[in-house]
C-alpha cells in the first residue's frame, strides 16, 4: 500500500517537474504572445475608431459605417489571436479552431438563415440605396414613407398612421414601386363629354387649363387623346407632368386639376353627361315611354269596369 502511495506521488512529482520546466521554457513565448495579443487588442480599438472616422467623412450611412468599423476590429484581433497561438507553438489548435468555426459556422447559418438572409439585404440596400429614408414606396399593400432601414426590418410609416416592419429579405426579393426616386409623377384624367359637344373645342379648353396648372412641369408634353365611343358619351384621356412633391400633394394636385377642368366645362357649356340608359318595352324595340304609359292607363280601365 505504502509502495503504491509513494509511486503515485513520484508520478505526479515528474509530471509538476515536467510541466514546470516546459512553463520554464515557454515562458519567454508566453510573456511574448501576452504582450502580442494586448497589442492587437489596442490597434484593434484604433482602426476601428480609424475606420469609422473615414468612413462617416464619405458616407451617411451611420449603421453601414459601424458595422465595417466593427469589422475591422474583430479581424485584427482574430489575426492576433493566431499570432498568439503560433508563438506559444500551438499551431494544431489554430487549426482546430479554425476547422471548429467553420462547423460552427456552418450550423448556425442553417439555424438562422432568415436572420442572416435579412442582414445581408439590409447591407446590400444600404450600400445599393434602391429606398432611401424619406422616400415614399408602396410594397404589397402598404403604402408610406420609409422611415428606417436597419440591417433587419425596414420601418415604413403608412399615411393612416401606421408603422409596418418589413423584413429587408422581403424587400430585396420582391417589387415594390418606388415614387420619389425621379421625384416626377404624371397624372392621368380621363373624362367623358356630350355627343353633341365640339370636339376640337373640348380638346383646345382643356389643354389651355392643364397649361395653366401652377404645379404642371412645363418641359414635358401635355398627351391628350380620345379613347372611345362610350355608351352615354366620348371619353377622352388626358395626361400631364408634375414634380412629385410628395403622396398627399399628389393627391392635391389631382384634386385642383378635376376642379378646374370641370369649372372650365361649365364655362364654355361643354356637357359631362349621366349614364343614359334606354328603356325597351316590346319585343321589336322602339315604344317610347308616354305610348307605354298610356298604353298601361288604357288597360287598367278595362280591368276596372265592372263585369
Amino acid at each position: 500500500m505504502d509502495f503504491n502511495v509513494n509511486k503515485a506521488i513520484s508520478i505526479l512529482v515528474e509530471k509538476l517537474e515536467g510541466w514546470l520546466s516546459t512553463l520554464t521554457a515557454m515562458l519567454p513565448n508566453f510573456v511574448v504572445a501576452i504582450f502580442v495579443l494586448i497589442l492587437f487588442a489596442i490597434l484593434s480599438k484604433f482602426f476601428r475608431s480609424l475606420a469609422k472616422k473615414v468612413l462617416n467623412r464619405f458616407s451617411n450611412q451611420k449603421v453601414l459605417n459601424s458595422l465595417v468599423a466593427t469589422l475591422v476590429r474583430f479581424s485584427i484581433l482574430i489575426i492576433g489571436i493566431i499570432i498568439s497561438l503560433n508563438i506559444l507553438k500551438l499551431d494544431q489548435t489554430v487549426t482546430s479552431l479554425l476547422a471548429g468555426a467553420g462547423i460552427i459556422g456552418l450550423a448556425l447559418g442553417f439555424a438562422f438563415q432568415d436572420i442572416i438572409a435579412n442582414f445581408f439585404s439590409g447591407v446590400f440596400l444600404i450600400i445599393k440605396q434602391p429606398i432611401k429614408v424619406g422616400d415614399i414606396i408602396q410594397f404589397q399593400d402598404y403604402l408610406g414613407k420609409v422611415d428606417s432601414i436597419d440591417l433587419r426590418i425596414t420601418t415604413v410609416r403608412t399615411f393612416q398612421g401606421l408603422h409596418v416592419l418589413i423584413p429587408n429579405k422581403e424587400i430585396y426579393q420582391n417589387i415594390l414601386t418606388n415614387f420619389t426616386q425621379t421625384h416626377e409623377r404624371r397624372i392621368d384624367l380621363e373624362v367623358g363629354i356630350s355627343y353633341g359637344d365640339d370636339l376640337e373645342k373640348v380638346k383646345k379648353i382643356t389643354l389651355d387649363t392643364v397649361n395653366s396648372f401652377s404645379f404642371l412641369l412645363k418641359e414635358k408634353d401635355i398627351n391628350f387623346y380620345y379613347t372611345e365611343f362610350g355608351s352615354s358619351s366620348i371619353n377622352f384621356k388626358v395626361m400631364f407632368w408634375i414634380d412629385y412633391p410628395d403622396h398627399p400633394g399628389y393627391l392635391e394636385a389631382r384634386s385642383e386639376a378635376i376642379i378646374a377642368i370641370k369649372k372650365t366645362f361649365d364655362d364654355n357649356n361643354i356637357t359631362i353627361p349621366f349614364p343614359i340608359r334606354t328603356l325597351d318595352f316590346g319585343i321589336k324595340g322602339g315604344k317610347e315611354l308616354h305610348q307605354q304609359i298610356e298604353k298601361s292607363k288604357f288597360v287598367v280601365s278595362e280591368n276596372s269596369k265592372p263585369s
